[in-house]
């Protein structure tokens, strides 16, 4: 094998409760593109942190050229030639395109000042190949989100680095923007630069990339020359399932599909870069499954219908009536409560008790002219405790300290206190125990047995195939399958999670 340009070796990384790194290692070669893959949680934005020092391992080593480094930062980073375009990247917006460009490097005249003609001509001449056309003289915020991303590349090459980190770089681009990047990696490669890419994009993975490392769970299950591994395995081997016929897998539903009118349609979602004309149909007493890889547009779509999302065009309607204030208020109005993907930024406070985490939501339904009764409060909080089986000393212990199951329940609890029509459930068993997980698929079952609408979006496909009526599939923000009765099987999941929209859906 040809000497490393950058190699991880045995990382562990661990934090409070949870192992993100388990011993991975990855080789970069010199002039490669290397697809790191893996669902949300496997280690990849980890592992990329510790590459470029943002992060120190527990264990493990990094070495640059075959030699051991210790970064203390990113700083230490890039000088030993590592350059990082992260999805955000740390531009400033109130500057121009050229300082941006050129920051900490500006050329310089003889007396020490910034040369801004020699500057704005270099920037021109580094941005040319980017098919960056703006006027580098103003601002940057000005420029399109695509822009600014190309921008970003440009500054990480043009330092010298050897090998650049690029965390979701054609997230915002348009086609054309799209192309121009990876022609621009490619000539890093012909350089005899080495790219570590991040995408949930599988096309982008197949079309740029040489070799591949899959993460789950915070360990490496595959790595190799991508063009030897068809879609289909790739998913695979980041879901954690077995590629097998449709007709070997037992437990798909054999009930026919509601034909009563649908309590919740949601029609013609779309949103640039995140939706595309999606549609669904959700009745009442029905578990609908929302499969996908991360990046699918599942979230979004929940979020759209829930009122979190703006939209640019389409209509939620909820028994027949639109929803005429497309917003999070409105959608509760109307029935609707969310339960996000990740409890700990969007969903729980957890310096806040149990019981006022789940009370927040419901207060105004708790108080009368203004007044919170307390003991209503205490009466609900217990009833959602039992009902839940949430295990805590008291509801007066804080949300933080719970398992990831219970915290699960605590926020289930909170949308339940307000008596929904419709839930929309995003990974809720993820990063719960096998325990946690059956008894939350026991309540679901008991909510849809009471009429609740229940959305369950999910990217196991196992998690879909048990506990869904029907499941629609996604990918890039459009929907590729819809599938019912023995129709439902992992395989035909995961195939569906790789293939584009058929013709109708």
């Amino acid at each position: 094998m040809a000497e490393t340009i950058l190699e991880a070796a045995g990382i562990l990384k661990r934090f409070p409760g949870v192992v993100a790194l388990d011993h991975v290692s990855l080789t970069l070669l010199p002039g490669e593109v290397h697809a790191l893959a893996g669902e949300n949680g496997a280690g990849k934005s980890t592992l990329l942190k510790v590459l470029t020092g943002t992060l120190r391992p527990d264990a493990g080593q990094v070495r640059v050229a075959g030699e051991p480094v210790r970064f203390t930062g990113p700083r230490d980073a890039r000088r030993a030639g590592i350059g990082a375009v992260p999805q955000d990247a740390a531009l400033l917006p109130l500057m121009s395109v050229a300082r941006n460009l050129f920051l900490g490097r500006e050329p310089r005249t003889r007396l020490g000042l910034i040369d801004f003609a020699r500057m704005h001509a270099r920037a021109r001449e580094e941005l040319a190949p980017y098919g960056v056309t703006a006027d580098v003289r103003r601002p940057l915020g000005e420029q399109p989100t695509g822009t600014r991303g190309l921008v970003a590349l440009a500054r990480a090459r043009a330092t010298g680095a050897r090998v650049i980190v690029l965390d979701e770089p054609a997230a915002s681009l348009e086609p054309d923007e799209a192309a121009t990047l990876f022609r621009a990696i490619a000539a890093m490669r012909d350089e005899g630069r080495s790219v570590v890419y991040v995408s949930h994009r599988l096309e982008e993975l197949y079309a740029i990339c040489d070799r591949v490392t899959v993460l789950r769970a915070g360990r490496v299950v595959h790595t190799g020359e991508l063009a030897r591994l068809d879609r289909l395995a790739l998913v695979s081997l980041m879901l954690g399932r077995a590629h097998r016929p449709p007709e070997a897998e037992p437990g798909a539903s054999s009930d026919p599909p509601p034909t009563d009118p649908p309590y919740l349609q949601a029609t013609g979602l779309t949103r640039k870069h995140a939706l595309s004309d999606v549609s669904i149909a959700l009745h009442r007493g029905e578990v609908l499954g929302l499969g996908g890889l991360i990046g699918a547009g599942r979230s979004e779509t929940a979020k759209a219908i829930a009122g979190a999302l703006p939209l640019d065009a389409g209509e939620v309607t909820i028994a027949g009536a639109p929803l005429h204030k497309r917003s999070i208020t409105g959608a509760i109005r109307a029935g609707v409560s969310l339960l996000p993907e990740n409890r700990a930024t969007e969903g729980l406070i957890p310096s806040l008790s149990i019981r006022e985490n789940i009370a927040l939501a419901a207060l105004p339904r708790l108080s009368r002219f203004g007044i919170v009764s307390a003991a209503r409060i205490d009466r609900v909080v217990a009833t959602f405790m039992a009902r839940l089986h949430i295990t805590a000393t008291s509801p007066h212990q804080k949300v933080g300290e719970l398992s990831g199951g219970n915290q699960q329940k605590v926020l289930l609890a909170r949308w339940l206190a307000m008596h929904p029509k419709v839930l929309l459930l995003d990974e809720p068993t993820r990063g719960v125990d096998v325990g946690a997980k059956a008894e939350l698929q026991d309540l679901l079952d008991e909510l849809a047995v009471d009429g609740l609408a229940v959305l369950l979006i999910s990217s196991d496909p196992r998690e879909l195939v048990a506990g869904s009526d029907r499941v629609v599939v996604m990918r890039e923000g459009v929907i590729t399958a819809e599938l019912t009765g023995p129709a439902v099987t992992e395989a035909a999941i995961m195939s569906a999670m790789t293939s584009a929209p058929g013709p109708g859906v």
